[in-house]
This record gives C-alpha cells, structure tokens and sequence, in this order.
C-alpha cells in the first residue's frame, strides 16, 4: 500500500542540494562521491524494502497458517500474561484516558489476557520500552519509526485513516504564530524569531518542518544543526515536548513559532483548548503519512495478526476522537513500505 509522499523526498534533496550549493561544496569528485552514497542509500533502502515485504507476506502466511495453535499454546501477553501499548505524550492525555482504556478492554477481551496502557515521556522513550521488552506495542509518528528501526526490530501494522480510506492515510505539518502577531504571514517571515519545535523525534513537529524551512531559505545554507541551536537561525529554539504545549506557547506569546500536527490543532480548537482566532497557520507541508500501531520484535506473528485484525475492525469512535485526535477515522493496514520516504528524509536531514 503506497500513499504518494513523493514531494517529501524532493523536499529533502532540493534543502540539501541548496544548502550545500551555498555552503560551498566543490564540484566534480565531491559532489560526485555524495551522489553515488545517496543513490546507494536509496537503492538499499528499496531493497530493504522489497525484502521487508518479502519477509512480511512471508511471515502473514505462517501466521494464517498457526495461529489457532499459537492461541492455545502462548498468552498474548507474554510470560507475565499482560499486553502492553505505550503513547506518546500527545496521546497520553488525561481527556483521552478513558477511551484509551476502553480500547484495553476491548482488546483484553479479544486476545484472552489483560492489557495495559503506559505513558512514555517521549517518542525516545517508546523505542526503548519496545527494545526492551518493556512495551509490546506502541503508537508513534513516521519519524519516530524511522529512529526506532536504527535501533531496534519494530513492524508497523495499522495505521489511521480519515473515514478509514486509505487515500486519507495523510496529514500535515503546519507552522503557526498568534494572530496578533501582524509581523509574520509567511514561512519566510520566520527568521530571527522565537521557534518551539515539539519533540526531537517527532514528524509533524520537528523533521518536516525542519526540511520546509531548509527548502524555503536555499540562499541561508542551513541544515538541522543550525535550525536548532539558538541564535543561529532562530533568536531562540527549544522544545516544546507536545504539540498542545507548543500551541499554548504560541497562544500565550511565549514563543512566536511552533510546528503541529493540523489534525491536532483541529481536535484542540474543537475541544475548546484554544480558540479558532487564537493562532493563524502561516505554512503547511506536504502530505505526511499517518501514525501507525507498531509492535516489537517480540510479538508473535500469531498475536500480529490478531492485533491487525482487531484494529482494523474496532469502531469506537470516542477512541478516535480523543485519543487518535481524528473523528471519524478508523485504522487500515500497513506496512514498511508506507513510511520509506520518511525513513530515508529521516536519514538526509540528519545526517547532513
């Protein structure tokens, strides 16, 4: 299943092309010797992928084939016969706490043992809960996704969708300032001001956003680096570590910028947490693929295609709407090839 994120790479390389051009980067073996490593690390990234898809139908054919077995044999919730999710802080809401429980015990039910839901205090956080064994899933964006599989075995199952349609498995980056604020209309009004991105790991509120304002200043030679250390680009820039607390920043002044998730923004205003007038949206990104249910390394491909299966039917909507910040939407399934552009945009910019 593909969604057409193809501008996010072009995104990438134009920023990098730019910034490089400007910093001054020699022409000829140079430039050559970059090129042939970029090629090189796409040609592995679609390889990787063609065998990750491989491995993936590979592995759906022996699940169909023992999973009744694996249900009789194994809990799903392991040795200590408990089911883990971990969130995001985004996620971890006290107004999404009932809905994230309801949906714990309804899979609870479906799987025959308990599960439980952890607050992680960062998308770093939830890597590491799946690395360890700590958490059996989790819910993250395509940036963290693309961290975690550098440091550990991580499949991405589901994935939301508005109306469950998978041509709506999108979303975006905006960038917002207070309404007040009549000195910056434009991306390109951004310079020299007060910039709260949301999580180092996070998609819609760090490396897209990252990525668009490279692209939108090719004179400036920026790369990651600069846009995050004070005084170079930015008066000042910090981290927000949630993408509400980045948009009471902008509401309350305490910053002038801030990236976050528009379907965020759009759950925020309608659950009264500010106002339509309060913020304006001074740029948006490309289409982003959606955040996805991932498990560890360790979760059988038995309980895999049970947890598919149960996500991909669940319909509580109060879920959706609190938790998923989406009303409406419903999960589909996924898989590693939905998310090998942010994957390899992930690589390009950081390692620029």
């Amino acid at each position: 299943m593909r969604h057409g994120y193809k501008k996010l790479m072009g995104i990438a390389m134009s920023a990098v092309l730019a910034a490089s051009m400007v910093s001054g980067c020699s022409a000829g073996a140079g430039e050559s010797s970059a090129a042939a490593e970029a090629g090189s690390g796409a040609s592995s990234a679609a390889s990787g992928a063609e065998s990750g898809s491989a491995s993936a139908e590979a592995g759906s054919e022996a699940a169909g084939s023992g999973a009744a077995d694996a249900q009789e044999s194994a809990s799903p919730g392991g040795e200590d016969g408990v089911f883990t999710i971990a969130y995001a802080p985004n996620e971890s809401t006290t107004a999404s706490a009932d809905a994230r429980n309801g949906l714990a015990e309804d899979l609870g039910a479906y799987l025959g043992c308990e599960v439980e839901e952890i607050q992680a205090s960062d998308y770093n956080a939830i890597i590491e809960a799946l690395r360890t064994g700590s958490a059996d899933m989790a819910y993250m964006g395509s940036q963290a996704l693309a961290l975690g599989v550098e440091r550990t075995y991580l499949e991405p199952i589901v994935m939301k969708a508005e109306d469950g349609d998978p041509n709506k498995a999108i979303y975006h980056s905006v960038l917002i300032t207070n309404s007040a604020n009549s000195d910056i209309n434009s991306i390109q009004d951004i310079k020299g001001r007060t910039m709260a991105f949301v999580d180092p790991d996070s998609t819609s509120g760090n490396l897209v956003p990252t990525a668009e304002i490279i692209q939108a200043f090719p004179d400036e030679g920026l790369n990651s680096d600069m846009l995050h250390t004070n005084g170079d680009f930015f008066e000042a820039v910090s981290y927000s570590g949630s993408h509400q607390a980045g948009l009471q920043a902008v509401v309350k002044g305490d910053v002038d910028v801030a990236p976050i998730s528009d379907q965020i923004l759009a759950s925020e205003i309608a659950n009264g947490n500010a106002a339509e007038g309060d913020v304006k949206i001074i740029h948006e990104s490309g289409a982003i693929p959606a955040e996805a249910m991932v498990v560890a390394e360790h979760v059988d491909a038995a309980t895999r295609e049970m947890l598919t299966e149960f996500l991909t039917s669940y319909e509580n909507e109060q879920y959706f709407t609190d938790v998923i910040k989406l009303p409406g939407a419903r999960f589909i399934a996924c898989d590693m090839s939905d998310y090998e552009e942010i994957i390899e945009l992930n690589k390009i910019i950081n390692e620029f």
